[in-house]
């Protein structure tokens, strides 16, 4: 593996290897860059030798000076950058110290009442909590334990030798630790009162609301799916509507392994009479949709849903490429972008079955 060189280095190399005062062109991966509009706001050339970022190929091992809309400068190489947007939507995740700032840090308050001397019962107080009755001197866990299913002595019994002495000496009853769920989803975090609550697995839990009632690959009415948030969407779905007369009331696919913390995955428009999935894609106001990791995301759900026999049509705009074979390029809702989607489905298909539902 190279190591990332400056880019005064990394451009001087490129020169000699390329026999040329210009190796790169400007305007030569400007296709590439497209679709990161932020990433384009970041990037001076006047910080980075006078090299526009047209002329810097995505994969390049080369460190590049970066400024946020806040006037943060940090070094990155292309691909750490086009990485770094993750699941959340704020824009400050494409700046590592505006990310940092927030961050919400979380302040122990102490009060007077933390510090007193132990309770009745012999246990010292939980100096993270400040839940206090004056009507009962007991400590927070024996409370929390009065009238639950299990006793202290049965959770002591269950739980690991490190979260054991913590409980011994009421240190832990505010802290998270990590479980391990019974069906094999891996383990979660929970503190002990959302234990003795009734927390269990966020996938157990998610699982038997929807997804444990439908077999793989089954099309279903989730109360997990999130809500269309686009009118681009609506519209889509609105014309589909007019010329294929399917079933469009699933939101949800059952799938065999968990996306995140479900056994399900929500396509833009789901189509269980042709087992199709149609997703349409855009970088967003703030360049923060589809790109960088949570690309990476968008393929893990295409194979999830190819794996329980689905395909996937992606509908490509803002400068997005396409991810898979079956995805089309536009610029926006149209009634040529419905005909081009529909000689799609008749490929995946075929021509007698797609026509069969045609209004």
């Amino acid at each position: 593996m190279r190591v990332p060189e400056n880019v005064e280095q990394w451009w001087s190399r490129r020169q000699w290897s390329k026999a040329t005062a210009v190796p790169y062109p400007v305007g030569r991966f400007r296709s590439d860059w497209e679709r990161y509009p932020v990433l384009i706001r970041q990037y001076h050339p006047d910080l980075n030798g006078g090299v526009s970022l047209s002329q810097v190929p995505p994969v390049a091992e080369v460190y590049l000076l970066w400024e946020c809309d806040s006037g943060h400068r940090f070094v990155a190489t292309p691909e750490e950058q086009r990485q770094r947007p993750g699941r959340s939507r704020r824009r400050s995740n494409w700046c590592p110290e505006c990310a940092a700032l927030a961050v919400r840090r979380r302040v122990p308050i102490r009060t007077a009442a933390t510090e007193a001397e132990p309770h009745v019962c012999g246990h010292p107080r939980d100096v993270d909590r400040i839940e206090f009755d004056p009507d009962d001197d007991r400590c927070y866990l024996c409370r929390r334990l009065d009238g639950a299913p299990v006793t202290r002595d049965e959770l002591l019994a269950i739980v690991a030798p490190r979260l054991r002495a913590d409980l011994a000496m009421e240190t832990g009853v505010s802290r998270r630790y990590s479980w391990i769920c019974p069906v094999g989803h891996g383990s979660y975090q929970a503190r002990i009162e959302q234990l003795l609550n009734g927390r269990r697995c966020r996938i157990c839990y998610h699982a038997r609301a929807a997804a444990d009632r439908f077999a793989l690959g089954e099309a279903f009415h989730s109360p997990w799916a999130p809500k269309p948030a686009s009118a681009a969407e609506g519209d889509l779905r609105a014309r589909l509507t007019a010329r294929l007369d399917v079933d469009f009331g699933c939101n949800a696919v059952r799938v065999a392994r968990p996306f995140f913390t479900h056994l399900e995955v929500w396509p833009d428009i789901v189509m269980p009479e042709l087992r199709v999935a149609i997703e349409y894609d855009t970088t967003g106001r703030d360049g923060l949709e589809h790109v960088g990791r949570r690309e990476d995301t968008d393929r893990r759900k295409d194979r999830m849903l190819r794996a329980v026999g689905w395909e996937v049509v992606r509908i490509r705009c803002g400068k997005l490429q396409p991810l898979g074979r079956h995805d089309l390029a536009t610029s926006g809702v149209s009634d040529a972008l419905i005909e081009r989607l529909l000689d799609r489905l008749r490929e995946i298909r075929g021509d007698l079955i797609v026509n069969s539902y045609l209004r």
